[in-house]
């Protein structure tokens, strides 16, 4: 999952939010000097990923692109499912979405000295671009594309992934929703267990 369906998975829980959020800038067990409940995002962000990697319905919203985008498919799909979270926000959450996203950068912003290094490179460009917020329209899931197409040097033509998701919308926003239920789901308990450590 993307950026805004792992925050959304933390629950709530500050520490947790930030773990779950800059997991992928942490390399292997290089997190054991941050405070123990961010540590706990860390590793939910992991199960997460494993659980979402290994999910049927991921594969097959994946398979529909990998004619296109091979290795790339399952970066996209993340990607567009992120989209539908934020376009359907209001079926998952009881705080508008721009609210939910500013306290969120807030939570940054005041923990900025313990984030890592390509977190703090990031943030002003996330920020600027208020990706978050964007994800829900499709101008802002194209810029996104087009932003990881430069980081790939242009080998993943991710760019032209916008075309995919418009001609087949409707089969990408049914898996979301279905696949997502169970995530939820499965990260409420991975949550609990991990707070009960």
């Amino acid at each position: 999952m993307n950026f805004l369906a792992h925050i959304y998975l933390s629950f709530d829980d500050k520490e947790i939010t930030l773990g779950n959020f800059f997991a992928d800038h942490i390399r292997g067990n290089k997190y054991k000097h941050l405070p123990e409940r961010i540590q706990k995002g860390i590793l939910l962000h992991r199960e997460i990923d494993t659980f979402t990697d290994s999910h049927p319905t991921v594969r097959q919203s994946s398979r529909r692109l990998h004619k296109n985008y091979s290795h790339y498919s399952r970066v996209i799909v993340d990607i567009y499912y992120d989209h539908f979270l934020a376009k359907n926000w209001n079926d998952y959450s009881e705080t508008p979405l721009e609210e939910y996203v500013e306290d969120f950068y807030d939570l940054l912003e005041d923990n900025y000295d313990i984030l890592p290094m390509a977190t703090k490179r990031m943030m002003p460009y996330m920020m600027a671009d208020n990706w978050l917020l964007n994800y829900a329209n499709l101008a802002g899931i194209d810029r996104v594309l087009n932003g990881m197409n430069r980081r790939t040097k242009n080998k993943s033509r991710m760019n032209f992934a916008i075309l995919d998701l418009e001609e087949h919308y409707t089969d990408f926003e049914n898996e979301f929703t279905s696949f997502f239920q169970e995530l939820i789901t499965f990260s409420n308990q991975k949550f609990i267990s991990l707070c009960e450590d």
